[in-house]
């Protein structure tokens, strides 16, 4: 924890959730509950859940008025990096990816039927969502290009397109989908985010895509996904018609804190596992691995990077509570490729040190190593983040590189 961005709000509440991870999730991660499909240890992942309930701690990124604590972005992103360190964290206190994202952005821009009927049940953990935007015939790295249509026939839109990484649809109620409503419209005003409950007639589920070897299922599953005149009222809208991208970058300014943080938790998790080994393992007689110095040089560089990008993140997080998301678009670009590089880097050196071990299921490392290599991809490329970040930067030495 970085002491500089504690509050009085989440000082005593990092402890307690601290406490139940480790308690309760820690002894869950098993080879068994890490290689089966999700929905092998769902049920008693449910269980914790209730368990969160009964403590206090459910929705604590909800607004007070629907009985969270009103949590700013820093103060939410520090108890994003603890419920991190276990792969059940998020999933069990009810703030995975993509339902923080859609419960954020519903909160703040459906209409009170939307609320009602998908938001509520969603808050309370009764359903699961998902967020349908990347499509595979065209390039995830320039979202205006998209081919999944909503017409209007009525008062009904009817959608039509092809889908993929839809992450968990496997399951999900209702997604958000990105689709094309004004085609003659501005590249950045032609999209619109329209909820889609998933009985709709033309909804097909294709797949869950397999990634690095597993396909997973339920909440952790990346599906493909067709919409083939799927008719749903024009009220599912979701903010204004032609606002989807607009909506979109303002869900994914707070997303990227999320996952920063969660990625500084999966890396201070790792490290910790590093330290660990280091001092028990006996080399030979009377010397352990700690003692030679290539450890050594993975455990400082480690402690470096992680205590660098943590301070990164939360100075992102506070100026986006001050500021908003738009202000600060070069910091969320720097700390997205900055951040994932760095816990990839970690548990890459974690996985060394723990020699033919780090490589088997028998520990966390290797379950990391492969989910989370795509964190270089998702939200935006590490080449994407770092051309905007280098961008912004030259505007401010009078080189205006978007006019090339």
């Amino acid at each position: 924890m970085e002491s500089l961005f504690i509050t009085e709000k989440i000082k005593d509440l990092l402890p307690k959730i601290k406490s139940f991870v480790e308690n309760e999730l820690y002894p869950l991660e098993t080879t068994d509950n890490l290689l089966h499909n999700f929905s092998f240890v769902e049920p008693i992942l449910k269980e914790k859940r209730a368990l969160v309930k009964q403590a206090g701690l459910w929705g604590l990124h909800l607004p007070i008025e629907d009985g969270g604590l009103g949590l700013t972005l820093c103060e939410f992103g520090q108890i994003s990096e603890v419920l991190a360190s276990s792969p059940f964290g998020h999933y069990v206190f009810n703030t995975q990816a993509p339902d923080i994202g859609n419960t954020e952005l519903m909160h703040k821009y459906a209409p009170k039927h939307l609320k009602d009927q998908y938001l509520k049940p969603l808050m309370d953990g009764e359903i699961r969502s998902c967020f349908s935007m990347t499509e595979p015939e065209f390039a995830g790295s320039n979202p205006t290009r998209m081919g999944t249509t909503a017409v209007k026939d009525g008062d009904d839109y009817i959608i039509n397109g092809h889908k993929w990484f839809t992450s968990s649809a496997d399951g999900a109620a209702f997604a958000v989908v990105m689709a094309v409503t004004n085609p003659d419209a501005a590249p950045h005003k032609r999209a619109s985010q329209i909820i889609v409950p998933l009985d709709t007639p033309g909804y097909k589920f294709i797949r869950n895509i397999p990634i690095m070897g597993h396909t997973g299922d339920s909440w952790a599953s990346h599906a493909e996904v067709i919409y083939e005149n799927v008719r749903v009222p024009q009220g599912n809208l979701i903010g204004m018609e032609g606002s989807g991208f607009l909506l979109a970058q303002e869900r994914l300014g707070p997303g990227r804190i999320h996952h920063c943080m969660r990625f500084i938790g999966i890396a201070e998790r790792s490290f910790d596992l590093m330290c660990r080994y280091a001092v028990a393992r006996e080399m030979e007689e009377g010397v352990v691995l700690g003692e030679k110095q290539f450890i050594q040089g993975f455990i400082a560089e480690s402690r470096a990077e992680i205590d660098a990008a943590r301070l990164l993140v939360l100075r992102t997080a506070k100026n986006i509570d001050e500021k908003g998301a738009a202000a600060v678009r070069d910091e969320i670009s720097m700390i997205k490729f900055f951040t994932a590089n760095m816990m990839l880097r970690v548990i890459d050196r974690a996985i060394q040190t723990h020699g033919a071990l780090g490589m088997t299921n028998d520990i966390l490392l290797s379950y990391w190593y492969a989910h989370e290599r795509a964190a270089r991809i998702y939200d935006g490329a590490d080449e994407v983040h770092k051309t905007a970040l280098a961008r912004g930067i030259l505007k401010g030495y009078g080189l205006d590189t978007r006019k090339k």
